[in-house]
């Protein structure tokens, strides 16, 4: 691996210190519970707007958008799809809800529904959740840094996750928005350069692409049919719809930004922005897959494809080369080469194409950029995570009535910790093949099991504790026979959609089982036949 070139590493030095300089910044006015979780309730709408976009823009946007197109197809923008539907939603019920609640968690209402462990047992799912999504981001970003540097995912990984958490741990929300704000329009220039360097490089410009996309059905968006089985369009509509909802009606991450803008209307205003603009943009990150996979199958270009293979190869080989001869590993590693297919490099072919065909300074721009996507889904993860663990758990289980300075304690030593948490399970991670795939899973998981308990309470009004639980213990056994279970036929995309519906379902007959079980006996309590 060559040496990064001086001016590059200058500008994502520059870059990297200046965020985390600036989110430092506001730790003049996080000195309170109120701040470091709300910013004083007074931000303007536009910038909680881009700062829910650029958490929607992770490293896996990034880095697994134009994989997935390059491995497959255009069918992960039917997710963006489904953004204007849960939007309206959101915009229409939900942000009133939070907003006129008062409340900073989003699991407190729960509790006043169904009791305390509805509570613990949203916390529980939405901190695994996170934790995932940490992970997920570091990895990606470990991804594009390492075939930009050599120096390897582990360090990287452990060096942002250790910034990132400083500027979080000093700045709270208000730092996590502005951050958000800058790294959003970086995030979004560096992917208009890359699309437009792809677009001079390929021989034939747009129409070649789109030629050659289309002889290869790269701009399919999936099936139509009604199988379950595999990632057709309705597969990833309907996923799209249930996450995201998740996203905007109990993400802690998302309804503590509602109580961060100035006013109700605002903060409807940041979720339509968001939306509106995450869909572009989705866009633009899959046309950027298709042109790399355009350029790289050019006859001209054979030596960034066999380049990628390469590493690739090299990468899943890393633990037997001690044991092997040169002789033999260099068989192993051509074997391993031919058998790689597009999807099992998608997500390694953008940063290696960043490093040999954009100009000093250039590449350190996009590697920013790739920075940023990360930056501004990490230090979310880390507030909101750190603000639900005092108001749901210390607050709820350990000392009620904490006082300022105890609550500004447990908020740092909460953030260090899940700093730490995230940033292992990325480690944990060096090795995956699909990043995106990855991640929707996990997330699935945990979407399903929090999401269908907040509709069962939100739409079923005469549920109750006891039919909540009925419907979350078969929504959960649901979801683990569908994450655990190789009988299980139906496509990793289902699982948040059919845990959700179970929970939703069984909660909606159990409470009408209940009631019909309590009519007699309140007819025999009152005295009638």
């Amino acid at each position: 691996m060559a040496p990064l070139p001086t001016v590059d590493l200058v500008v994502l030095v520059v870059y990297v210190l200046g965020v985390v300089g600036l989110g430092c910044y506001f730790a003049r006015t996080s000195r309170n519970t109120e701040h470091f979780m709300a910013a004083g309730r007074s931000l303007p709408g536009w910038a909680v707007g881009l700062s829910i976009f650029g958490t929607y823009l992770s490293s896996n946007t990034f880095i697994g958008y134009p994989g997935a197109a390059y491995g497959g197809n255009w069918n992960r923008f039917v997710f963006s799809l489904s953004l204007p539907i849960a939007a309206w939603i959101a915009v229409r019920w939900f942000v009133p809800f939070y907003r006129r609640a008062g409340e900073i968690s989003a699991y407190h209402h729960l509790e006043r529904r169904f009791g305390p462990w509805a509570r613990t047992y949203a916390l529980g799912c939405y901190l695994l959740m996170q934790v995932a999504r940490m992970g997920a981001v570091m990895f990606g970003v470990a991804i594009a840094l390492d075939a930009l540097t050599g120096w390897g995912m582990g360090p990287i990984i452990i060096a942002m996750g250790v910034l990132v958490t400083l500027y979080t741990l000093l700045g709270g929300i208000e730092a996590v928005i502005w951050t958000d704000v800058v790294q959003s329009i970086v995030l979004v220039v560096g992917a208009l350069v890359v699309a437009v360097v792809l677009l001079v490089d390929i021989p034939g410009g747009p129409a070649a692409v789109l030629a050659y996309a289309s002889q290869h059905d790269k701009l399919s968006l999936g099936s139509f049919g009604a199988s379950l089985s595999e990632s057709t369009f309705w597969v990833v509509l309907f996923y799209g719809i249930v996450a995201n909802l998740k996203n905007f009606g109990i993400d802690q991450s998302f309804v503590q930004r509602y109580h961060t803008a100035r006013d109700e209307r605002a903060a409807g205003r940041s979720v339509w922005m968001a939306a509106l603009l995450y869909i572009p943009i989705s866009l633009l990150f899959l046309f950027i897959g298709t042109c790399l996979f355009a350029y790289a199958n050019h006859p001209s270009q054979g030596e960034l494809l066999g380049q990628v293979k390469r590493h690739v190869a090299a990468e899943r080989l890393a633990a037997e080369k001690a044991n092997l001869t040169d002789l033999d590993y260099a068989r192993k590693l051509a074997e391993t080469e031919a058998r790689l297919e597009p999807k099992d490099i998608g997500d390694k072919v953008l940063p290696h194409f960043i490093v040999r065909e954009l100009p000093a300074g250039l590449a350190g721009l996009l590697f920013a950029a790739i920075f940023a996507a990360a930056m501004s889904s990490i230090d979310t993860s880390l507030n909101s995570s750190a603000t639900v663990i005092l108001s749901d758990f210390y607050k709820r289980y350990i000392r009620p009535d904490a006082g300022e300075r105890e609550s500004m304690r447990v908020l740092h030593v909460s953030t260090l910790l899940w700093g730490a948490v995230g940033t292992g399970v990325a480690l944990a991670m060096i090795g995956e093949k699909s990043l995106l795939d990855r991640w929707w899973q996990l997330s699935g998981i945990f979407t399903g099991a929090m999401l269908g308990l907040f509709l069962l309470g939100f739409v079923v009004r005469r549920a109750g504790a006891l039919a909540a639980l009925a419907g979350v213990i078969c929504g959960v056994g649901v979801i683990a026979w569908m994450t655990f279970s190789p009988a299980c036929p139906l496509h990793t995309f289902c699982t948040s959609v059919l845990g959700s519906a179970t929970i939703v379902l069984v909660g909606f007959l159990a409470s009408l089982l209940l009631a019909r079980a309590r009519s007699p006996r309140q007819a025999a309590d009152d005295g009638r036949p």
